[in-house]
C-alpha cells in the first residue's frame, strides 16, 4: 500500500468494529480492531494502522485537550489526565535570527507528565483496557516509561519499564518509579530493550505500548490537528512547516497520519499540508542517512550515542511510516551535532521556552535548514518541542549559567556584583 495525500476514503472493510479497523500498510490486510492483542500484520508483519469509515473536519472537533479530537480518535474517551491544549509559544528572538517569516514552537513539554507521550498513552492504555489485558510494558530512553506509568497507575493497571542501563535522564526515572512502575535497567541501548519488550509482548507477557502500537499514534496524531488549528487561529493561515525532533519517528508518521485523513475528508488541500521535516542528532541520524541517500529503508545503527537522550534510537520502527510523511509533504530531514542541540536550547531558554536536549534538536535543524537555503524566508515554521527541561535537569544545570558564591551580607554581595 502507499501512504500518500490523494484524498481516498477507505470503504470499512467485513472487520471493521463500529466503524474502526487495522490495516496493514504494506500488504492492506485488514483485521478487527479489539478482538485480539495485535502490533503487526499477522500476513506479512508489517506495520498497521488505525482506519475509520468516517473522517471528521475541523467543524466536528469541541471540548479541550486531546478528546476534543474524539471524533478522530477509536473511542469517545480514554484514560485521561488533562493531556494535550499545549501551548503554541511566539519566539521572536530566534524568529528574528532565523530570518522566517513566522516561527512558532508547539512546547509538548506541557503535558501532564512533560513529554507529548502522554497523548499516546491516553489512548494506548484505554486499548488495554478494553483488550482486557493485566500488565503493560515499554522500553524507553525515559519519557515513554514515565508516561506509561503515569497511565497505567491511573488505570491501575501493573506496568513494567525496560530502560538502557545509565543512559536515561534521573528526573524520568524518578517519575516511572514514584508512578509505581517495575523498572528494569538492560545492560544495552534502548534498540535493544524495544527487542526484548517486544519479545515479551509476543509471548503474551505484557502489553506493548511503545510507538509500533499503532493505537499510540493516533493519541500523538491530535499534536497535528492542534497546530494546525492553533496556528490558524493566531495567523489565518495553517503553517508551511513542522520541524520536528526524530527518535522512534512515530511523531513524524502520526502527523503524516492526522494530516492524510483531514485531506481524504476535504477539511485540508493537498496543498495546505505542512512539510514535515525531519532532525536528529549526528550521532543517531538513520533516518537522516535515508533520506540524504534515497533509500526505501532506514539502515539500523547498532552504535548510537547523543546527550539528546530521548532521541538516542538507533532503529526508528516507524520509519515505514514517517519517510513517506516527509517525502509526500516536501519535507526533508538533517542531523545537528550535539553543541548545536544546546545552543539552540540556550535560545530557547532566553526566549522563556524551557526544553530538555532532544526538544531543542528541532530549532537546531531549522537553523541548519536555513543557512543552506533548505528553508525559504517566506515560510511560516512551528518548531515540534517534545519534553520539558526538568526532564533532563542536569542537562540543563550544564547549559545554564554556574552559580556564584558570595558572602552571606549585602555589602559583600553588592561587592561581588560590582567586580
Amino acid at each position: 500500500m502507499t501512504l500518500s495525500l490523494s484524498g481516498e476514503r477507505p470503504d470499512p472493510p467485513e472487520t471493521a468494529d463500529e466503524g474502526v479497523w487495522l490495516a496493514c500498510i504494506e500488504c492492506g490486510t485488514t483485521f478487527a480492531p479489539f478482538e485480539a492483542v495485535r502490533y503487526t500484520c499477522d500476513s506479512c508483519d508489517g506495520l498497521l494502522e488505525v482506519r475509520y469509515a468516517d473522517l471528521p473536519t475541523f467543524e466536528d472537533f469541541e471540548g479541550r485537550g486531546v478528546w476534543r479530537y474524539a471524533d478522530a480518535l477509536p473511542f469517545e474517551e480514554g484514560v485521561a489526565i488533562e493531556e494535550g491544549d499545549t501551548p503554541l509559544y511566539e519566539v521572536p528572538t530566534i524568529e528574528d535570527e532565523t530570518g522566517v517569516a513566522d516561527l512558532r514552537v508547539k512546547h509538548e513539554g506541557m503535558n501532564p507528565t512533560g513529554s507529548f507521550k502522554d497523548r499516546g498513552m491516553t489512548v494506548g492504555v484505554r486499548v488495554a483496557e478494553r483488550l482486557g489485558v493485566d500488565r503493560l510494558a515499554c522500553a524507553s530512553t525515559g519519557n515513554t516509561s514515565a508516561a506509561l506509568a503515569c497511565y497505567g497507575a491511573r488505570a491501575g493497571t501493573e506496568v513494567l519499564v525496560l530502560l538502557p542501563a545509565g543512559k536515561v535522564a534521573a528526573g524520568k526515572v524518578a517519575q516511572a518509579s514514584l508512578h509505581g512502575a517495575r523498572i528494569l535497567e538492560v545492560d544495552g541501548n534502548f534498540d535493544a530493550c524495544l527487542d526484548i519488550v517486544s519479545d515479551l509482548a509476543a509471548r503474551g507477557e505484557a502489553y506493548l505500548l511503545n510507538s509500533l502500537n499503532p493505537f499510540r499514534l493516533e493519541g500523538q496524531k491530535t499534536i497535528g490537528l492542534e497546530i494546525l488549528e492553533q496556528f490558524r487561529d493566531q495567523t489565518g493561515e495553517f503553517p508551511d512547516r513542522i520541524v520536528l525532533p526524530v527518535g522512534n519517528a512515530g511523531n513524524t508518521a502520526a502527523l503524516y497520519k492526522a494530516f492524510r485523513e483531514l485531506v481524504a475528508s476535504g477539511a485540508l488541500a493537498p496543498e495546505e499540508v505542512p512539510a514535515l521535516t525531519g532532525v536528529q542528532a549526528e550521532g543517531a541520524a538513520p533516518m537522516v542517512e535515508a533520506i540524504e541517500e534515497g533509500n526505501d529503508e532506514v539502515r539500523r545503527w547498532e552504535e548510537v550515542e547523543t546527550r539528546a537522550t530521548a532521541i538516542r534510537i538507533g532503529n526508528p520502527v516507524n520509519a515505514p511510516k514517517a519517510l513517506p510523511g516527509i517525502r509526500e509533504t516536501g519535507g526533508t530531514a538533517v542531523a545537528v551535532s550535539d553543541e548545536e542541540i544546546t545552543d539552540a536550547q540556550r535560545s530557547l531558554a532566553r526566549d522563556g521556552v524551557g526544553v530538555e536536549p532532544a526538544s531543542a534538536a528541532s530549532v537546531a535543524g531549522l537553523r541548519k535548514l536555513r543557512e543552506s537555503g533548505d528553508v525559504a524566508a517566506d515560510e511560516q515554521v512551528v518548531c515540534l518541542t517534545t519534553g520539558h527541561l526538568l526532564k533532563d535537569p542536569d542537562a540543563a544545570a550544564a547549559a545554564g549559567a554556574n552559580p556564584e558564591p558570595v558572602p552571606a551580607d549585602t555589602d559583600g554581595v553588592l561587592d561581588h556584583l560590582g567586580e
